[in-house]
């Protein structure tokens, strides 16, 4: 989505913007956009994160020459200036108000984002921190409500939702581009910037997560993702943050509309655990990740939460039991969509399985995958049957045939007795053919027991239809029943 950031040209050498000496200097400069509050300090992040909030605005937003054609010793209370400029908010809903002094901010924004990217002016701290506080005020903002608070549903599909494109977006994104070229940028020292771009800044990056305009939530997961490469002592706030943020969807909201780039932003940073992995990131594994299947519309985010999962498996084949035991866990039962899903993830899994954890977990997996088999929606049945085209699986069977034939012999037989679907029906002895060619003897014996379990059920019907035809003649006071 984001262009490539094109570096300096070899032998140029930036332009270090200095305050200008004397009374004319950047102290008699009034930004009124400062969005942190009066006492720096942050107080117990756990709990709350600390919003930015701008204070009144009375900045004019007038037309400014551009901050290369004037001398450097000018550039300083120029670029001060711009910033305050750009940090006047627009009422977006009349796109006929104030329409001249819109354009003038997203010029001035355009103009902070070529200079950013093209390295060719060094900003000093003072500088960085006003233009990390315009940030803040433009895209830390109360997010309006989600299409499902709207209409009051409490079901509602988020895939059939009106997607929400924020109407300030031609202001909005110039300020995303302009943070992330100045986190990307190599002139950004994160000693310095680490000061401005602190746990508070993180924390209310993730609130915006609740955007429903995936163009703004496509620049959080850049930008997040940038951050947390670039800024390792924010690793574990951010790690810890996300997570924190899956426990309130998993027990509370269920609704989340950026779960989805939350995990595809993990996916990349759990492709960089090293191993053997922290005790920590396997309990994030077990209380974060796995409970996330069991939300209602997992489909709007499976993908990313399977590769997170999967990435885990191949890192520690050792924590294939729990996964396959936490996808048993919340299985779903009428969900046929969803089931799809769950066994395609089911086989990814099983790929990176060795024999040892398959074997602790295979006695359920199997009266699971059985289920499946028998599932009287199609599609749920082929996908688990196309488990026998995978290599490894069949050799996983293959070795543990005395434990899993018993177990899947009876849905097989149920399905070629009975299926109403013929494609099913063949793949079924597709299989079934499979298990003679590896163990004739077992699968005959697996037959003589289905065989005398029919009997002995058989049997126990008729003994019912028995009991019910002598209580019915009591029920009716006939004699010759009461005298046996």
């Amino acid at each position: 989505m984001l262009r490539i950031i094109k570096g300096m040209k070899k032998g140029s050498k930036p332009e270090v913007i200095e305050p200008p000496p004397g009374p004319n200097g950047p102290s008699d400069v009034t930004v009124n956009h400062a969005s942190r509050s009066a006492n720096p300090q942050l107080t117990n992040l756990k709990s709350q994160a600390i919003t930015r909030t701008a204070s009144p605005q009375t900045s004019v937003v007038e037309v400014t020459p551009m901050l290369k054609d004037v001398p450097v010793s000018e550039r300083h209370v120029l670029f001060i200036k711009k910033v305050s400029m750009c940090s006047v908010s627009f009422d977006f809903s009349d796109v006929s108000k104030r329409v001249g002094e819109k354009e003038i901010k997203r010029q001035n924004l355009q103009e902070l984002v070529d200079l950013v990217q093209s390295c060719s002016s060094k900003m000093n701290e003072i500088m960085q921190e006003e233009m990390i506080n315009m940030i803040s005020v433009n895209i830390f903002r109360p997010l309006p409500p989600a299409a499902f608070e709207n209409t009051g549903a409490i079901d509602g599909d988020p895939e059939e939702d009106d997607v929400y494109l924020e109407p300030c977006w031609s202001h909005l994104q110039l300020a995303y581009e302009l943070l992330l070229r100045y986190v990307v940028s190599p002139d950004t020292d994160t000693k310095v910037a680490k000061k401005f771009i602190d746990h508070s800044f993180v924390l209310n990056l993730l609130d915006m997560f609740y955007s429903e305009d995936p163009r703004e939530r496509e620049y959080l997961k850049t930008i997040l993702h940038r951050i947390y490469g670039k800024f390792i002592v924010h690793r574990p706030f951010i790690r810890k943050a996300i997570n924190n943020i899956f426990y309130r969807f998993i027990f509370e909201t269920e609704r989340h509309p950026g779960l989805g780039e939350l995990l595809e932003i993990l996916g990349s940073i759990i492709n960089g655990f090293a191993v053997p992995m922290k005790e920590e990131h396997k309990v994030f594994l077990v209380h974060a990740l796995i409970p996330l299947h069991k939300a209602k519309f997992i489909n709007y985010y499976h993908q990313q939460l399977s590769y997170c999962v999967v990435q885990f498996v191949e890192k520690d084949y050792k924590l294939a039991d729990d996964v396959i035991r936490g996808l048993l866990k919340y299985w779903p039962v009428t969900n046929c969509t969803k089931e799809i899903l769950f066994l395609g993830e089911l086989e990814e899994v099983l790929d990176a399985t060795q024999p040892a954890e398959f074997q602790r977990c295979m006695v359920p997996l199997f009266r699971r995958i059985g289920y499946c088999i028998n599932s009287p929606n199609f599609q749920v049945a082929e996908r688990a049957l196309f488990f026998w085209n995978n290599e490894h699986f069949v050799d996983l069977i293959a070795q543990n045939r005395d434990v899993i034939l018993p177990i899947i012999f009876e849905p097989l037989e149920k399905n070629i007795q009975g299926h109403w679907n013929q494609a099913i029906n063949e793949l079924t002895r597709n299989v079934r053919k499979m298990f003679i060619d590896m163990d004739a003897d077992l699968v005959e014996e697996c037959s003589n027991q289905l065989s005398q379990k029919q009997a002995m059920v058989n049997e126990m019907l008729e003994q019912h239809e028995m009991a019910w035809k002598k209580l019915e003649a009591i029920a009716s006071g006939d004699d010759i029943v009461m005298a046996n």
